[in-house]
């Protein structure tokens, strides 16, 4: 007689772009292959731009299964970008085929998701497949946001990724919000609120 022993598929889970004043906030989750393991993998934050896209290559090839996924700048307004955020998440925990038996988040919460779940802080820097999916959010994101500035120009987008930089705010200042822009975030709100007045 022969039982059927349950494989636990761990997935990390990670999101890119919570800061940001403008695009969406994106989200990934990786199941890693241990028979293939992937050296190098840290916190997306701490690597260089070339050794995150040449990782975000390895992990594409050799892991058990990913999955990217966004919220959008509309979603972001109307649930407030912690909803948004625990949204991605869960669309790219959902994305995974095969599916995880468990997913290890990065923070302090764990999206609505029907499988076991647990919440890690720092997670991206102790956890191999956090770190994975943090690459893999953050690379695609990235990706996201040249593309929006060759739509929207004016901002540099692709220099500071919708962050709030000096040279952000000035173009703000500037030029105003464009469509890509979070309009409850305080800078932009506050900018909106002084064009109304002028």
């Amino acid at each position: 007689m022969t039982t059927m022993v349950e494989t636990t598929l761990i997935c990390g889970v990670d999101e890119a772009g919570r800061g940001p004043l403008a695009g969406p906030v994106y989200a990934a989750a990786v199941i890693l292959d241990p028979a293939r393991p992937i050296p190098g993998l840290k916190d997306s934050k701490k690597l260089a731009a070339a050794n995150r896209v040449r990782l975000a290559e390895a992990i594409r090839a050799h892991a058990l299964a990913w999955h990217v996924a966004s919220a959008s700048v509309a979603e972001i307004e109307a649930l407030n970008i912690l909803g948004a955020t625990m949204l991605a998440m869960r669309r790219a925990v959902l994305g995974l085929r095969p599916q995880a038996t468990l997913a290890l988040v990065d923070g302090n919460r764990c999206p609505d998701l029907p499988v076991a779940s647990r919440a890690i802080v720092r997670g991206d820097a102790s956890e191999p497949c956090i770190s994975a999916a943090s690459i893999l959010a953050k690379t695609e994101r990235d990706q996201e946001m040249r593309r929006l500035a060759d739509i929207h120009p004016a901002y540099g987008f692709d220099r500071h990724a919708g962050y709030p930089t000096a040279e952000h705010l000035a173009a703000l200042r500037a030029h105003g919000p464009c469509a890509a822009h979070r309009r409850t975030f305080g800078p932009v709100r506050r900018m909106l609120r002084q064009e109304s007045i002028d």
